[in-house]
């Protein structure tokens, strides 16, 4: 099979959540087990941190492997979902898993793996615990995928776990409360191993610190640590800081939504630093934020593509991050209007998010560009646009989102702001079709 051809089955014959949604989920890590016991136990090759929470928890991963690879460590980087190319969700020191591996992972394997049945994310945290042993990295950041308690990467045993935050969010697999919530993403803290927490409500933060209190674990608590100090945006973007710990440093990553993210990350470094023989410097972390999306390919992520206008993309998808999104939009908003710059609004989502609590937040005085991503839990383009109408959003609708975008492209002006957002897989159809104009 060719690269295409092997990526095309992986994707049919395993079911990938970001197509079919519940279907594709599996509970339980009985074909985890399986998969692992196969390949002789890959995941106990190498050191892990291990990275958990509703949001956020890509960005951690991708800042705390960047601040690594500064360190002079090799490291590996496994991440979901991917945005462009399957090769995204695992990397060694930025560089993607080559193609012919992949190729050859499903042909040399498929006789044993194909009566198990696995989903498509058993699959592939098994050939990424796999080539992370073959390529001898030092360490690996593993993001979860879903939850923790049952997610397939729950099989490590890392230096340290991480959990973001705690929001509403696949709320069918994992809870209708925070606190169900919560409990399943601290399914992943280990006994004896440390645990930061980005953030906690009034209804979380027992059920953290009863579990890390099971485990005998070490529990810390980025908000009381509070890192961060003050921060102001960069002119030529990103994120400017001042810390406690690490002094003044800038983030290449600018969304209002990275702030928290950063304290988690600093306050995570701080307690993983004794456990890797303080080898991280300050100039490591300097060198970590300011080159995260060029060490480790991080997208997505308040993503500048355009200057005139600006147009920025962002996979932000549920509530959670559209209270961060929306306070960003509203400084953007005051700044148009000094200017006389209208704001568009490349937006559409999947069927399994809350998307009424979404359209309730999102700024009236925009206009439109409704839209739907290439994959089956898209919520249609036209539904979507007149439920947004009821919220008192107004705007066209277009079937695909490279319309939705040319057509906010005719209509915008150089001083016009047009963001890309919604869902992961709105950006993810709009990179690639900026990608193949590159081409």
């Amino acid at each position: 099979m060719t690269y295409k051809e092997t990526t095309e089955y992986l994707f049919t014959s395993a079911p990938l959540f970001q197509n079919v949604g519940k279907e594709a989920y599996k509970e339980g890590l009985y074909n985890t087990e399986m998969l692992d016991e196969y390949f002789h136990h890959p995941h106990t090759k190498f050191k892990t941190i291990h990275v958990a929470g509703t949001n956020g928890k890509g960005s951690c991963s991708h800042t705390i492997a960047s601040i690594l690879q500064a360190a002079g460590y090799k490291v590996g980087l496994f991440t979901s979902p991917h945005l462009i190319d399957f090769r995204e969700r695992i990397r060694v020191n930025s560089e993607m898993i080559p193609e012919q591996y992949v190729v050859d992972f499903v042909e040399q394997n498929r006789e044993f793996f194909e009566p198990l049945h696995p989903s498509f994310f058993e699959l592939t945290t098994a050939m990424a615990f796999k080539f992370f042993a073959e390529q001898n990295v030092d360490i690996a950041v593993i993001e979860v995928g879903l939850g923790g308690r049952l997610d397939c990467t729950n099989i490590i045993k890392p230096l340290i776990s991480i959990i973001t935050n705690i929001s509403f969010d696949h709320v069918s697999f994992l809870g209708n409360t925070l606190a169900k919530i919560a409990g399943e993403k601290a399914g992943i803290i280990k006994t004896k191993i440390p645990v930061v927490i980005g953030e906690v409500v009034e209804e979380t933060r027992p059920v953290f610190c009863n579990k890390a209190k099971d485990m005998s674990s070490p529990i810390y608590f980025a908000e009381e640590e509070q890192e961060v100090e003050s921060y102001e945006y960069n002119a030529i973007g990103g994120l400017d800081y001042v810390t406690k710990t690490y002094g003044l440093f800038h983030s290449e990553l600018g969304g209002e939504y990275q702030i928290k993210n950063t304290n988690t990350i600093l306050c995570a470094i701080k307690y993983l630093n004794p456990l890797l023989d303080y080898r991280i410097t300050e100039q490591n972390i300097r060198d970590g934020f300011n080159s995260v999306c060029e060490n480790t390919g991080l997208m997505g992520r308040w993503q500048k593509v355009g200057i005139k206008p600006i147009t920025v993309c962002d996979t932000g998808h549920n509530v959670g991050c559209f209270e961060h999104i929306v306070k960003q939009l509203s400084e953007v908003r005051r700044n148009l209007n000094k200017c006389g710059g209208k704001l568009f609004m490349v937006f559409g989502m999947v069927n399994d998010k809350d998307i009424n609590g979404v359209l309730s937040m999102l700024p009236k005085d925009a206009e439109y560009f409704f839209t739907q991503a290439s994959v089956k839990r898209a919520m249609p383009y036209d539904d979507i646009q007149k439920l947004a109408a009821t919220y008192g959003l107004m705007g066209k609708a277009y079937p695909n989102v490279k319309d939705a975008y040319l057509a906010a492209c005719d209509k915008s002006a150089d001083n016009d702001f047009i963001y890309i957002g919604g869902s992961s897989f709105v950006v993810a159809d709009f990179l690639t079709f900026i990608k193949s104009l590159k081409r």
